[in-house]
Order: C-alpha cells, then structure tokens, then sequence
C-alpha cells in the first residue's frame, strides 16, 4: 500500500493479555527495565510513520490495552513510556477478531444454483448474527471509534486455491536462488488446498501441508540427486498423489 513491503507492522495480540505488557507497546517508564529498548509499536511507528498496523486477534487483548487503542484511534497519537508523542495519523489501523467465528463456520457453502439475492440474503444474516457477538465482546466507545467492520465469508474452495498459489510463489522464488524452476498444475494445487483446509482451523494448515508434500519431498529428491541445480520441475498428480517431473 505504501510502496514499502517494511511499512507493513503485525502484533500478535495473544502477546498482550497480561497488564504489564503494556510496557511492551509503549516502551517501559523511566527508572524500570526495558527503559531503554523503546516500545514495539511506537519506536516503529516513529521510524515508519507510513505504515499499515494489524493487531492480529485483537479481542485477546488486556482492557489496559484496549485504553492505549483508544487514544490511537481517537486521538492519532500516543504517548510512549519515554513521555514523547508518537503521531498515527499516517497510519491505517486494521483489527482482527475471531468474535462471532462460530456464526460463520455455519454458513452455508455458496453453491452454483444460488441466485445473487439468495446469497446477499444468506451473508446479510450471517453478518447481522456475527455483529451482535461483537457488540457483546468489545466496549461500545471502542466500536464508535472504528470506521468499518468487515465481516468475511466462509472460505470457498476458490479462496484456498488462490491462497496455495500466493504461497507456491513463495516457495518458487527460494527455490530461484538454488537454479532450480518449479511449477505446479492446476490439479495439484486444488489437491493442496483441499488437504490442507480444516474445518476448525481454516485455511492455517495449510502452510504445514505445503512445507510436508511440497518442501520436505522436495528436498528429498534434491538430496537424491533426482532434483539439481538448473532443473525444471512440474508437480503434478498421479493415482491421486503429488509427483515432481523434471523437465
């Protein structure tokens, strides 16, 4: 979004559930330990004022977290453990929350003999459902202070395809530095996405699939001698199973 793939800053909010961890955000006060290694959040911040901010998980957070959230949001600044501001106005603030996940796992799959006002109807409810449970999980003067909520759909088997091919990229280009060009049909990516989405977990499992089928395979042939540098490989399917064809 701004250019800068280092302007992009995740928190993991299962980080912050204890009070003291506040500290952690904001850099610890004078005369107390961590004084001097600054706040994660604002010492970043102040080095990258152009950056998008994602507390991932964000209802796992402690309440005295949640005040610090409320001057960013309402304010656009936050004052950091050292006593100097730190200006978030240059910033896009993006929550997560699994708050109402359980509403959405019930969703019904979209199916082709649905028509366009079926589904609105089906997402409208879903998504009427899914606010109450974050009404009932957040401050009401917190929700005031957010400019949109988005609530997602399940995920479709086509989301997981395209997901599976933003992290077969990955792997590819890691490969690039060995001289070794690898691609995969489209059968075999649909195979991926299908092993590795879980009804529970959506789509996280899937990068374990990936590093299982794909990546330790793989090494096993580099180590083989089946796979060297300069090879051209295509992973396809056969008798339902993976395979890696040198080309």
């Amino acid at each position: 979004m701004f250019g800068d793939e280092n302007a992009m800053l995740r928190i993991d909010m299962s980080e912050y559930m204890e009070k003291h961890t506040v500290a952690k955000l904001i850099g610890a006060p004078p005369g107390y330990v961590g004084y001097d290694e600054g706040g994660q959040l604002t010492d970043k911040v102040r080095r990258h004022p152009y950056s998008v901010v994602l507390f991932d998980e964000i209802e796992k957070a402690h309440p005295d977290v949640f005040n610090i959230l409320l001057q960013i949001l309402e304010d656009g600044r936050l004052t950091d453990g050292k006593g100097k501001t730190v200006d978030f106005k240059n910033t896009i603030v993006i929550m997560t929350s699994n708050a109402g996940a359980s509403t959405i796992k019930k969703q019904k799959s979209i199916g082709f003999a649905q028509s366009k006002d079926e589904v609105r109807n089906e997402y409208e409810k879903m998504k009427e459902s899914v606010m109450e449970d974050i009404k009932h999980t957040f401050r009401p003067e917190f929700l005031n202070r957010i400019d949109d909520i988005i609530v997602f759909h399940k995920l479709e088997e086509k989301d997981l395809v395209q997901i599976v091919s933003l992290m077969l990229n990955s792997v590819s280009e890691r490969l690039k530095d060995q001289e070794i060009n690898i691609s995969f049909t489209e059968e075999s990516k649909n195979h991926l996405a299908k092993e590795g989405y879980d009804l529970n977990y959506g789509a996280r499992p899937l990068r374990r699939a990936i590093t299982k089928t794909i990546e330790d395979k793989l090494s096993e042939e580099i180590l083989r001698g089946n796979v060297k540098h300069g090879d051209n490989v295509e992973v396809t399917m056969e008798n339902g199973e993976l395979k890696f064809n040198r080309r």
